[in-house]
């Protein structure tokens, strides 16, 4: 099992940037896939990106793209979400999550991925 913990949320006016953080520990050597998804009230969960934790390959929404920027640091078992030109309809709980066999068909689905943390809030103020 690998534990996830995200932080780096707070509070941003629209047009601002904000960097996400999600340090994972456990067995990560298990651990193929990370990715980040969002889920904002009254709405179902859904993909943000995605980046493989060897090889470093990455996949976005098209919500995102342009706009946020996945990356990792092997050494220090963290991925992050390098978030900019943010807007109000961004608000939402971002959570990473870890998958051990994602296929590329089905790295948008929250089904695929095994642990997941508890998520960080970004607010979005217009």
């Amino acid at each position: 099992q690998v534990q996830l913990e995200e932080s780096g949320g707070g509070l941003v006016q629209a047009g601002g940037s904000l960097r996400l953080s999600c340090a994972a520990s456990g067995r990560t050597c298990s651990t193929s896939t990370v990715a980040w998804f969002r889920h904002a009230p009254e709405k179902e969960r859904e993909f943000v990106a995605a980046i493989r934790w060897n090889g470093g390959a990455t996949f976005y929404a098209d919500s995102v793209k342009g706009r946020f920027t996945v990356s990792r640091d092997n050494a220090k078992n963290s991925v992050y979400l390098q978030t900019h030109s943010l807007k109000p309809e961004d608000r939402a709980v971002y959570c990473c999550a870890a998958g051990r066999f994602v296929s590329p068909s089905r790295v948008h689905s929250e089904e695929a991925y095994d642990d997941w943390g508890r998520g960080t809030q970004v607010t979005v103020s217009s």
